[in-house]
C-alpha cells in the first residue's frame, strides 16, 4: 500500500531562502528514488512550508529517510533551521 508524508515546517525570515532552496535540491535527489512517486513542495508563505510526499510503501519511505542526501540535505541543514516541524504519516487508500 503507498505511504504518505505530510511536513509542515516554519524556519525564520533569514533562514527561508536556504530551507527552500534545500528542500528543492531535496526533491530532484527524491524523485531519483525507486520508491518515490511524489515530492512536491509547496510554500503557504515566505517562512511556512509543506512537503507532501508518496512512496510506494513503508520500506521506500525507510529508504529515502536513510539515504545520503536526507541526511545532508533535511538532518543537516534544513532541521536545524526550523522553529516548527510537524509530521503526519498515512497509508493511501
Amino acid at each position: 500500500m503507498a505511504y504518505a508524508v505530510i511536513a509542515h515546517y516554519r524556519c525564520a525570515p533569514e533562514d527561508a531562502e536556504l530551507v527552500r532552496d534545500t528542500l528543492l535540491t531535496m526533491r530532484e535527489h527524491t524523485h531519483s528514488e525507486p520508491g518515490n512517486l511524489e515530492y512536491v513542495v509547496h510554500a503557504e508563505d515566505a517562512t511556512s512550508f509543506v512537503l507532501y510526499e508518496v512512496y510506494t510503501d513503508r520500506s521506500a519511505f525507510d529508504a529515502h529517510a536513510n539515504s545520503t542526501h536526507f541526511a545532508e540535505y533535511i538532518i543537516g541543514t534544513v532541521r536545524p533551521r526550523l522553529l516548527e516541524r510537524r509530521v503526519t504519516f498515512a497509508e493511501v487508500l
